[in-house]
């Protein structure tokens, strides 16, 4: 299905003003014909005004008015006539029907357009087709939407069940696809991200894990969803633009809003991180304190302060380590004796 863009169809406002003014000459031809008749002329006038004034409005159904960003898909006895883009005042073919699948369907994103039954609110809305087709509800919005589907609960690669959201911002660029060649374009995009979510991110460890292949080369990577949350959601982006290439949606771009372990190994994997967290503070703690042993026994020996034996050497790292590495404050004893 290739789109057909009627560009030629700006007259609406014309029609409109050529239309008022013969139903004024209507109504004129019925007030003198019916004078004629009482005088005894034929009523020929007055016969063609009424049949006018009867089949007159047809032609204001073919008027159709479009705001910035929006667009029309029409179709004549079922067959695609073509498409109305872009602002102005149109007039077209009064017994056109536009097509819009995905009219009613409210899904969790920006850019749904609000129904409504009363002739007034969709005079207000933009229309002034009074046919079941012409409603403006069956407008297609060209601006760049924001789909944010609900939370997903998908296993990682290591197994671990994980939840995640992501935000998809997207726009129709061919409205003869999206209204021909799927379903309904908003429940047909929303299924392929929710798909295209669950392949990416199994893939990927929720943490960096050793000896896990997240690009495929057959090396192991430092890949994850918490660390390459970028790579992560430009390999979906991809994905999902793969699979709606037919329906003529263009993803601009996707992100990940959520990313949390699942609630039944939350508190688990808490703890993993909390003593992961714990044993490289000891680590550099220890780093730190052996340090400060080396310095000080090398500026003790450089100034002769103090000459100590190997065995005193021993009992003042182990004193020292003691005070760098304990969790509380140490409390000296004071010698108040000899040296040894």
């Amino acid at each position: 299905m290739k789109e057909i863009v009627l560009s030629n169809r700006k007259n609406g406002l014309l029609v409109l003003i050529v239309s008022i003014l013969l139903y004024v000459l209507a109504t004129l031809g019925v007030i003198f014909g019916a004078l004629a008749f009482e005088g005894g002329a034929r009523p020929v006038m007055m016969i063609v005004s009424l049949v006018y004034l009867c089949v007159g409005w047809i032609p204001w159904l073919g008027l159709k008015v479009l705001r910035p960003q929006e667009a029309l898909v029409l179709t004549l006895f079922g067959k695609y006539l073509g498409t109305l883009k872009g602002d102005g005042f149109y007039f077209v073919n009064p017994f056109c029907m536009s097509v819009n699948p995905a009219a009613k369907t409210k899904l969790n994103q920006s850019g749904d357009v609000k129904s409504s039954d009363s002739p007034v609110a969709s005079l207000v809305n933009g229309t002034l087709s009074i046919n079941g087709g012409g409603s403006a509800n069956n407008k297609l919005s060209l601006k760049i939407m924001t789909l944010n589907n609900a939370r997903q609960k998908i296993n990682d690669c290591l197994g671990n069940p994980v939840e995640i959201g992501i935000a998809v911002t997207w726009r129709i660029v061919d409205t003869a696809k999206a209204v021909f060649n799927v379903d309904n374009y908003k429940e047909f995009l929303s299924l392929q991200c929710d798909s295209a979510l669950r392949n990416v991110v199994r893939l990927y460890p929720y943490d960096v894990a050793p000896n896990v292949d997240t690009t495929g080369d057959g090396m192991a990577d430092d890949g994850s969803l918490r660390g390459s949350s970028e790579v992560v959601a430009g390999r979906i982006r991809d994905e999902i633009q793969r699979r709606v290439e037919e329906a003529g949606i263009e993803i601009v771009e996707a992100r990940i809003t959520y990313l949390a372990y699942a609630p039944e190994i939350a508190a688990v994997m808490l703890q993993r991180q909390q003593a992961s967290a714990i044993i490289d503070a000891r680590k550099m703690i220890v780093d730190g304190a052996v340090g400060m042993v080396e310095m000080a026994l090398d500026r003790l020996k450089d100034n002769g302060v103090v000459e100590l034996d190997e065995e005193r050497k021993a009992a003042m790292v182990s004193n020292l380590l003691v005070v760098l590495c304990g969790n509380r404050d140490a409390q000296p004893v004071v010698n108040s004796g000899s040296l040894y």
